[in-house]
């Protein structure tokens, strides 16, 4: 197959990009299409602060027709290779039919812009920010991702191994079952409340919670996820961007924020209403009628998704997380939920995965990052 790869410079060339796996998968009951506006926004330097310390570009193949039959994106996060002392190139948004010519071509592109930018390595599929989807499906064809991760067909892993990439990481997502009975939870929360002078921080409403609490939730964020992979320090209008793209959409009954005795947050835990099968029904817009959508997936559902949860250093290991889910617990109760799905988190990360160990859970998906030294 003849393959043409054209660089996106303009919006309509950007729309095209975003809408690709909308096109791709949209007869495959698994696949969660993201708004389209949205992604619009997080590829756009001008509504994105990721730029402030990214850098990137974005390509599409075209068959001898012009039809559109793969994308990738080039990624250059210049804070985290100062971080980890490496020229590492991202690949992200990765999409493509079942073509190696296809694939190899994209590929190809990327690492040809690596080595004109200096880099040594290529890696991927990762995005901007910690925040941003990754990973390649190679477990869980048959589940649906939660709306914070991504389908793909089984085929995408074999024609990217086959380009001589090895695998970097692992990210692993859980379906858990909520007890029954959580009292045992509540009273251990308690204890260790007592025990070490924490508390849960009281707000009325999502302005109280951005007042009182927001900015302490980003510290602790930046404290436990900087040794993770991929992970680079938001900066102050990073985290507004963050702040703008959640806190509309979260219910407080699912937040929980542990303070100490002078009011500072040790941890937190942030969950959210399911939103993947309302997605699916909106199709990739929120007008005219997907919105609605949403809205009723944020008030009636019977799954959460897990989005982030973190305890400082001095208090891990110390029953804080109970604190946590106590919290999130009566919320899940009072409101029917009875699952939870674990967004993407690395398979190294014990210290979340032994939350999850109490409860009756199952590994379902399973994500890869990939690496290659050009």
């Amino acid at each position: 197959m003849a393959i043409t790869i054209k660089e996106v410079t303009d919006r309509k060339g950007l729309r095209k990009f975003v809408r690709f796996p909308n096109d791709l998968y949209k007869n495959n009951k698994y696949f969660v299409p993201q708004i389209v506006s949205m992604d619009m926004d997080t590829l756009s330097p001008e509504k994105n602060r990721a730029f402030e310390v990214c850098e990137g570009k974005y390509w599409l193949a075209l068959d001898e027709s012009g039809k559109v039959v793969g994308r990738i994106a080039g990624i250059i996060n210049h804070k985290y290779n100062k971080k980890v002392g490496q020229k590492i190139c991202r690949f992200g948004w990765i999409d493509f039919i079942e073509s190696q010519d296809v694939a190899t071509a994209l590929l190809e592109t990327v690492e040809e812009y690596a080595r004109s930018k200096g880099m040594d390595i290529v890696e991927g599929p990762v995005g901007f920010l910690e925040f941003d989807v990754a990973g390649v499906l190679v477990e869980g064809f048959d589940q649906i991702p939660t709306a914070y991760g991504k389908y793909n067909d089984p085929y995408y892993e074999p024609m990217i191994l086959h380009d001589g990439y090895t695998k970097s990481t692992d990210f692993v997502e859980y379906r858990i079952t909520v007890p029954d009975n959580i009292e045992r939870y509540i009273r251990l929360g308690e204890v260790v409340g007592q025990r070490y002078g924490l508390r849960q921080g009281t707000f009325k409403n999502k302005k109280e919670l951005v007042r009182n609490y927001v900015d302490g939730i980003f510290s602790v964020l930046n404290t436990c996820y900087a040794p993770l992979h991929g992970f680079s320090e938001l900066s102050p209008a990073q985290c507004e961007d963050l702040k703008d793209q959640f806190i509309s959409n979260l219910r407080l009954d699912f937040v929980s924020v542990v303070v100490d005795k002078d009011d500072k947050v040790v941890g937190f835990g942030i969950t959210l209403p399911s939103l993947s099968k309302a997605l699916q029904k909106a199709k990739g817009s929120l007008f005219p009628f997907g919105f609605i959508h949403i809205l009723k997936a944020l008030r009636k559902n019977d799954t959460i998704d897990a989005l982030l949860i973190a305890v400082l250093p001095e208090y891990k290991d110390k029953g804080v997380n109970s604190m946590i889910f106590s919290k999130i617990g009566q919320g899940m109760i009072d409101n029917g939920i009875k699952y939870v799905e674990s967004t993407r988190e690395l398979e190294d990360n014990h210290s979340v995965q032994n939350i999850w160990g109490r409860f009756e859970h199952k590994l379902h998906k399973r994500a890869r990052v990939y690496i290659k030294n050009i």
